[in-house]
């Protein structure tokens, strides 16, 4: 079995999609997460070419959001799209990315990500509330490479 396959278990796999489920309650803003070995090189180039071949770059608003996990290189990214960069401040992710980093020091991959979805439906959800006519526009599975 690959490191992905066992990254995490399909319970675990099932708490990620119900938190993006949640968390997308609050905003129009569209999550996903996407994990593999490796990004093979500069994982910020690589999450740019995953959101793109996932084409969450074609949400109404430009609102979606990716978190790119590679497993091999103790990395991840957040990515968001043109929409949530030319509202937010710089450094719109960064209090996102702390508490995703602080459990996955713990090696607490689920809870990391977990607490990272939703703290970005709260944050999104300032930027792009929730409205009654929004549509699920992406999946809520996690893609895997």
């Amino acid at each position: 079995m690959s490191k992905i396959e066992t990254f995490l278990s399909n319970s675990e796999e099932q708490d990620i999609i119900e938190a993006i489920r949640l968390a997308e309650l609050n905003t129009s803003g569209e999550i996903r997460v996407h994990i593999e070995a490796t990004a093979n090189g500069n994982a910020n180039t690589r999450a740019l070419d995953v959101f793109y071949s996932l084409k969450m770059n074609n949400t109404k608003l430009q609102n979606a959001v990716l978190i790119y996990v590679a497993i091999d290189d103790k990395t991840f990214v957040i990515y968001g799209d043109n929409g949530i960069n030319k509202c937010v401040p710089e450094n719109f992710w960064d209090s996102t990315k702390q508490v995703i980093e602080g459990y996955f020091k713990k090696g607490l991959f689920k809870q990391g990500l977990v607490a990272g979805i939703t703290k970005c439906g709260e944050q999104l959800k300032h930027y792009f509330p929730y409205s009654a006519l929004d549509e699920n526009e992406l999946t809520n599975e996690i893609s895997k490479g």
